[in-house]
């Protein structure tokens, strides 16, 4: 699985140095000619020709107008918007608070028929309870220290979750046994999301599967990721949210889940594994 950026990313990286390297030999350029007439060094030229350093909007500008192709660069810098929206950092992506974050997210989930979830961290935002969103949140907000809406951001997460209720969607939600003994927000917020999981278990469109905590696995956990439809894949690392459309690489993802289903329990199984955890609450 990825740890930084995936190659749909760098593919997409690749095709926009791809596309102006051609921009640069139809005008009959050579690298260092552009470099000349854009005011760079001749390896700056190169290594965004080579896909080695992403260039700015103001450097695909500069170099449509060296190659005379003004006219171009409005779509080139949509490509270079649509590769970087491909990895975004944490930081980044939050700077304007958690509340955006989760809203930004919304319009993926109406448009979704089949949701498939894996998470090896936490329970899944779509089915966490109020108080263990809120505590959730509230520890990504002062672990990276952003703005405080983290009640704003909690209401756009409980919005969200009306999905699960609407149309004739399929959700599939795979977690690890640990993320069930795992204490956020305390024992009380834990037995209230543990017994929402038994409830969520019962809707007839929700599939939930619990990953048992065994010696000999054959499949080691992996980090949580989201496939939407057969469209996208989004995984959230350490350092940042990572969105995936390159077919080979969703079916990957796909596969991975198929595995972790298959070693996943489910039903009456399942709920013994969550009573067990509620259980050690005391």
């Amino acid at each position: 699985m990825a740890v930084s950026a995936s190659s749909s990313a760098q593919e997409a990286r690749q095709a926009l140095a791809d596309r102006l390297g051609e921009l640069c030999r139809d005008a009959g350029l050579t690298g260092a000619e552009l470099a000349d007439r854009c005011e760079w060094s001749r390896s700056k030229s190169s290594r965004i020709m080579n896909g080695r350093t992403p260039p700015s909007a103001d450097d695909i500008r500069a170099w449509c107008r060296a190659c005379e192709a003004e006219g171009q660069a409005e779509d080139l810098i949509a490509m270079l918007r649509t590769a970087e929206g491909m990895w975004v950092g944490w930081r980044r992506m939050e700077r304007a608070g958690l509340k955006q974050a989760q809203e930004a997210r919304l319009p993926l989930y109406r448009r979704t028929r089949r949701f498939r979830s894996y998470s090896s961290w936490l329970v899944p935002g779509m089915i966490q309870t109020q108080p263990y969103t809120t505590a959730a949140l509230q520890a990504i907000q002062q672990r990276r220290g952003l703005v405080d809406d983290v009640a704003e951001a909690v209401a756009a997460r409980m919005e969200r979750q009306r999905v699960l209720y609407e149309g004739d969607r399929q959700f599939a939600f795979l977690v690890e046994e640990s993320v069930l003994r795992t204490g956020i927000g305390g024992a009380e917020v834990m037995a209230g999301q543990l017994g929402h999981l038994v409830s969520i278990a019962s809707l007839p469109n929700v599939s939930l599967g619990v990953v048992p905590m065994t010696p000999d696995r054959e499949r080691w956990p992996a980090e949580g990721f989201w496939i939407y439809d057969a469209a996208q894949v989004n995984v959230e690392l350490i350092s940042g949210y990572l969105t995936i459309t390159q077919p080979s690489e969703i079916a990957l993802y796909a596969e991975t889940f198929a595995e972790m289903a298959a070693l996943a329990v489910y039903g009456a199984p399942a709920r013994a594994l969550i009573t067990s955890a509620l259980d050690a609450l005391g």
